[in-house]
Parts: structure tokens; C-alpha cells; sequence
């Protein structure tokens, strides 16, 4: 009679196990292999690591990069290949740091689409001058394709108020005291 019990308790186990290994949708291993892609996909330009970049994103038509004007519009693979061999991986580009806060991800029902939103501070440098792109909104959308996760989507945009206000702050210090 034990062994009945012991079967029912394994089952019980295993069920409760897998509850807490699905969040939202996506398992743990998925919702972690989508967190490191997002952080992939912007961590790369540190180290100018282009095959863990290419790595996270979709090599097909169906790729699309929002930029927060609509100059930094991408659409496709080979398109956001030519801004990264055109512009980031010039010696005038120099990635400094990053940081992603409040990342959010959900998994559609059958746990091959995924999206996410976050805030974003990227810094860089530009011929030596300084870059930053503070508090910016980034959201996208992942698809897993053979067993792994890739961008097919991203979106950037600026909090319109937030940045004039900032603006204002670096004029008024910029020209205190001036006539």
C-alpha cells in the first residue's frame, strides 16, 4: 500500500514543480533565455560583440526596429545589419554602459511569442563626446524559433515632457549667470 501513496505523492510533486517553473505563460528556462536576449541585443555594443547580436535577432523581412524618430526606422535584417556594420561598429562609437529597469515579459498562450517593455539609459560615446539615451521606453516582441528566442520587433520612444524638461535643466545651467 505504500507505494500507491508514494506514486500519488510524486505526481503531486511533479505538478506542483511544474506550476512554479511556468510564470505567466513561459517557463523559467524561457522567460530567462528572453531576458538575456533583450539584455543581448543592447549588452552587445560594450564589447562590439556583432555574432551575440545577430545571435538574438530575426535574419528575415520580418524583423522591424522603431527608432524614437522616424530616421532610426529599420525594417528587415539586412537593413539593421547595414546601421550596426555602418554605424555602431565604427571606431567613432564607443558604448559606455546600460541599464534596464522594470523589464517586464508575458508569453502568448502557446509559449512561442513573447514581448516586453522595460526602461532603457544606454550611454555611449560619439567622436569622444558623450551620448545618452535617459529613461528611454523600449518594448518588442520575440518569437521562438528553432528552440530559441529572437527579436522580430523593438520600439524606442522618449517621454516628450520628461526630455524638454531636461533640456530646460541643462540650458538654465548652461547659460546661468549669462546676459
Amino acid at each position: 500500500m505504500r507505494h500507491p501513496y508514494l506514486i500519488l505523492m510524486s505526481i503531486v510533486l511533479l505538478v506542483f514543480m511544474g506550476a512554479l517553473t511556468a510564470e505567466a505563460g513561459g517557463t523559467v528556462a524561457d522567460r530567462q533565455a528572453v531576458s538575456d536576449a533583450v539584455h543581448a541585443s543592447i549588452g552587445w555594443a560594450l564589447e562590439k560583440d556583432t555574432t551575440l547580436l545577430y545571435s538574438v535577432m530575426a535574419h528575415d523581412s520580418e524583423l522591424f526596429y522603431f527608432g524614437p524618430n522616424d530616421a532610426g526606422n529599420i525594417s528587415g535584417f539586412a537593413e539593421f545589419r547595414q546601421l550596426v556594420e555602418g554605424f555602431f561598429m565604427l571606431d567613432d562609437f564607443k558604448a559606455t554602459s546600460y541599464e534596464i529597469r522594470d523589464l517586464k515579459i508575458n508569453f502568448s498562450s502557446g509559449g512561442e511569442v513573447a514581448w516586453f517593455s522595460c526602461r532603457l539609459d544606454d550611454y555611449g560615446e560619439w567622436k569622444g563626446q558623450p551620448t545618452a539615451w535617459d529613461d528611454c521606453r523600449w518594448s518588442g516582441v520575440l518569437e521562438k524559433r528553432d528552440g530559441h528566442w529572437v527579436l522580430v520587433q523593438m520600439h524606442f520612444s522618449f517621454d516628450t515632457a520628461a526630455v524638454a524638461k531636461k533640456q530646460a535643466e541643462r540650458d538654465k545651467e548652461k547659460y546661468e549667470g549669462k546676459p
